[in-house]
């Protein structure tokens, strides 16, 4: 039967006969993706993340389908589709590092970001060395927002934590001068941050491009070039102008109930 889109009513009965299909998909013919696809449907049509949630975790869990171990990571981490839970970070962890294993690059993204940060829940343990194996991961499968991060954590080194680090005889930590190569998890090393934002910027991402631009400039970590810094600075541009008319489609879409 073919659907007349711009007519409401074929539009919603479209939008249930893909309900139908998805749910005969996972649950008759127990196809992982189609299950993946149910879940989408459920939180981006339905807008029931209650039930979303249990599709993902089920198909990672039953399936090992590794696009839905990342999101019911997300959802675990935000304490989504769960009625007045918080967020379970220990949870979402897990689920982030098993997708991981299943080499979805999102989940080794946010796996090795809730391991290096310093900022994130008590619940995780900080864990840098195993927090780059999954960034480095993820980069490698060419997800820009990792290799983004690597650059990010060779231009200024990782120290350890303020109580492992070296310190004076005084008992005091010795300035950031004095630190030794001992004194850090992650060294500082320009030419490695030239390379993952290299990489990162040739993925699309606008902040790498952005220090691209800024390495170029100042000679940090490649031969100084005015030239390619420019031509970094202006790719950059252009994607902040994208990432603008982007939003602004989306709001347009948003102020006319549209989905995204």
């Amino acid at each position: 039967m073919a659907y007349d889109l711009k007519k409401e009513s074929d539009v919603k009965e479209y939008i249930e006969k893909l309900g139908i299909e998805y749910r005969f998909g996972c649950y008759s013919e127990k196809k992982p993706e189609v299950c993946h696809l149910l879940g989408d449907y459920l939180e981006g049509i339905k807008k029931d993340f209650e039930k979303a949630a249990k599709v993902y975790k089920s198909t990672c869990d039953d399936y090992g389908y590794a696009k839905s171990c990342y999101k019911y990571g997300n959802y675990s981490f935000l304490g989504k589709g769960k009625s007045g839970t918080k967020g379970e970070p220990r949870i979402a962890y897990q689920y982030y590092e098993k997708g991981c294993n299943l080499n979805d690059s999102d989940a080794c993204l946010h796996s090795g970001l809730l391991l290096v940060s310093r900022s994130m829940p008590k619940e995780i343990d900080r864990n840098v060395a195993k927090g780059l194996e999954f960034l480095t991961k993820s980069c490698d499968m060419n997800n820009a927002t990792a290799c983004f991060y690597l650059s990010g954590m060779h231009i200024s080194g990782v120290q350890k934590k303020p109580e492992d680090a070296g310190q004076s005889t005084g008992g005091s930590n010795i300035s950031s001068k004095g630190l030794k190569d001992s004194d850090f998890i992650v060294l500082k090393d320009m030419k490695k941050a030239f390379q993952f934002a290299y990489k990162a910027c040739e993925l699309r991402n606008m902040y790498a491009c952005a220090n691209l631009s800024q390495m170029y400039a100042r000679g940090d970590g490649i031969e100084k070039n005015e030239k390619e810094a420019e031509k970094y600075k202006k790719l950059a541009l252009e994607m902040q102008d994208e990432i603008k008319k982007q939003q602004e489609t989306l709001t347009f879409q948003q102020g006319l109930g549209m989905p995204n």
